[in-house]
């Protein structure tokens, strides 16, 4: 295993990754400072782009770069505006409730993991049935060299297009949650702990 690891480089990097995902965040469950967490919330995001890249997944990648790092960032960041800026301490019964579901979660996902293609199988369903069809007519139908830009803006424009009004939605509902005609001016002494 070591040695597998040592002679490929992309292995190397992908456990590098996961470490770091995983350091940071233990770290963003440690936290009491939201500005500190959701900062290392865009952190972990772009951790997670870095991850899907070396996966050779790009346009999952670049999804995340955008949205987890840049605009779920910022949206939280204009909804930290109305909120504390440290988090209040919880009883140790949810601390203990979270990490129960937590690890039951975690649990099922490694029983499913038995159930997986290997990794690269051509007779896998995700590259027997539709994608392989994907493969076969996008230059015919569509004329684009690049399949995955072909499936996500011709094949599913209308998926596409719903997860761009939801992020304007989410968006715009934090714009109305801030005010759009700006904050009032505080007095002296006021909103201070």
């Amino acid at each position: 295993m070591i040695d597998m690891i040592v002679t490929d480089p992309t292995l190397l990097i992908e456990y590098t990754l996961m470490a770091m995902l995983l350091a940071v965040g233990v770290a963003i469950v440690r936290l009491r400072d939201l500005f500190a967490v959701v900062m290392l919330l865009g952190v972990y995001s772009l951790l997670s782009a870095a991850w899907f890249v070396s996966l050779d997944a790009l346009d999952v990648g670049f999804t995340e770069a955008a949205v987890g790092a840049g605009i779920s960032t910022l949206l939280l960041l204009a909804a930290m505006l109305l909120t504390a800026r440290s988090a209040e301490p919880v009883s140790a019964i949810r601390h203990w409730s979270a990490f129960a579901v937590a690890l039951a979660g975690g649990a099922a996902l490694f029983y499913a993991i038995g159930d997986m293609p290997a990794f690269g199988d051509p007779d896998a369903p995700a590259n027997a049935y539709v994608g392989l069809q994907y493969l076969e007519r996008t230059q015919a139908d569509i004329g684009v060299p690049n399949v995955v830009t072909a499936v996500l803006a011709s094949y599913r424009g209308f998926d596409t297009l719903g997860e761009v009004v939801v992020i304007f939605a989410a968006g715009l509902g934090v714009m109305l949650l801030l005010g759009m005609g700006g904050r009032k001016p505080r007095k002296d002494g006021e909103g201070e702990e």
